[in-house]
């Protein structure tokens, strides 16, 4: 391969359909590697809304490797199952593994000759790829999120007293987002608006929105992306509080990816959530904007993405590997597993869907106990003495106003 040329490098994921983390991932990567003059290609089973995104940004978007007309020089692999689906298929293609989640079964790192390096998002994917298939530490590295910072651009500084709230999240419903509505609303912040796939106002362009709040409830991506236009942020999402971020902990929250393990402080209450505000500072907001817009830039992710792509590359050729299987046995292999793809995707939601009714229903069930009980004891305070004689009162009172 010559470099000059740029390198073809298809990267894989398990949907490029829903306005995610990883599909948003994949959908910037493609976008910066290709205004660098390299050749990406995403590959999913599942296509939709971001894979129309990639297209329309003229990155070539497919759901059937076959239709490639010659192997990609490197696999930049998301979610195990579409990339063994791609690493059988490309046999002689290195491929990188990127973990992006602690619990979710599809980012587990799978173990194949071809696969090279793993990367992790965050410390605790890497403690994830750590723990499996004895993986060399020297085969490994840590490659923090980013942000896209000409489209995400600084705010004008924060007032010293907050006036407006957005809940950035997919997640926060019911009783959660009723915390915090009510936390800032006795704080004094009126205005608290919802953005996210639950409240069906999924953020096409959050750049265009986050700068228009001074308060931002977010995790992950969707806190980064805050942090990165200038807005104090409380990492907040259905799993639990983070807390507010500040000069003191965002370096070590950014190492967690502003996740779950950060999610695990408090759950989400109004006493929580007002605590949490009451550290607001705008000068120290500023200043994690300004730390994250240092250190979380696209660009130097995108240096450190190819430094490994070049490596893996490199060792590749050095090894000259002999395939133990054939290229007809590979492409067999990689067809069953695509065709076995979506049904397991589907059960898997499925399955997560069911558990989601699951609690709703005993959230509604904890609703009506309650609310039978409060009727219970209504009807035994009718029936007391006390209750017969403020009645007797009640009517006197009328009667005398009538003379």
């Amino acid at each position: 391969m010559d470099n000059t040329a740029g390198l073809e490098v298809l990267i894989t994921n398990n949907t490029l359909a829903g306005r995610s983390g990883t599909e948003l991932y994949v959908r910037d990567l493609a976008v910066e590697l290709m205004k660098r003059g390299h050749h990406p290609i995403a590959f999913s089973t599942i296509l939709g809304d971001v894979a129309e995104d990639l297209r329309l940004a003229t990155v070539p978007v497919i759901d059937d490797l076959n239709v490639l007309s010659h192997p990609p020089d490197v696999i930049h692999g998301h979610h195990h199952l579409d990339t063994m689906t791609a690493a059988l298929h490309f046999p002689q293609t290195p491929v990188v593994y990127t973990c992006h989640g602690w619990l979710p079964w599809e980012e587990s790192p799978p173990i194949f000759p071809s696969i090279l390096y793993y990367v992790a998002v965050d410390d605790l994917c890497l403690e994830r790829t750590r723990t499996i298939g004895a993986i060399p530490d020297k085969n490994m590295d840590v490659i923090y999120n980013f942000v896209d910072l000409a489209r995400f651009k600084l705010r004008p500084e924060l007032p010293s007293t907050p006036k407006s709230a957005l809940v950035f999240s997919n997640n926060i419903r019911g009783q959660l987002l009723d915390a915090i509505q009510c936390g800032c609303n006795k704080f004094g912040i009126k205005k608290v608006d919802v953005a996210g796939r639950s409240a069906g106002n999924v953020l096409s362009k959050p750049e265009e929105t986050l700068g228009n709040y001074d308060i931002v409830f977010a995790k992950a991506r969707c806190a980064l992306e805050a942090m990165a236009s200038g807005c104090a942020v409380v990492v907040a999402d259905s799993a639990g509080l983070g807390g507010l971020v500040t000069t003191g902990n965002v370096e070590k929250l950014r190492r967690l990816n502003f996740g779950i393990r950060t999610l695990q402080n408090a759950f989400i209450t109004e006493k929580n959530v007002l605590r949490e505000l009451a550290e607001y500072k705008a000068d120290d907001a500023r200043q994690v904007s300004l730390y994250i817009r240092e250190n979380s830039s696209i660009l130097e992710s995108v240096d450190k993405w190819l430094a490994i792509y070049f490596k893996i590359l490199t060792e590749w050729r050095k090894k000259n590997r002999d395939h133990t299987f054939s290229a007809n046995q590979m492409s067999a292999a990689s067809a069953y597993l695509r065709k076995l793809a979506p049904i397991i995707k589907t059960r898997h939601e499925a399955a997560t869907r069911a558990l989601r009714l699951e609690r709703e229903l005993q959230t509604k069930r904890e609703t009506e106990i309650r609310a039978l009980r409060f009727e219970q004891e209504l009807l035994q305070i009718k029936g007391s003495r006390s209750w017969q004689l403020i009645m007797q009162y009640r009517k006197l009172k009328s009667w005398l106003k009538k003379i």
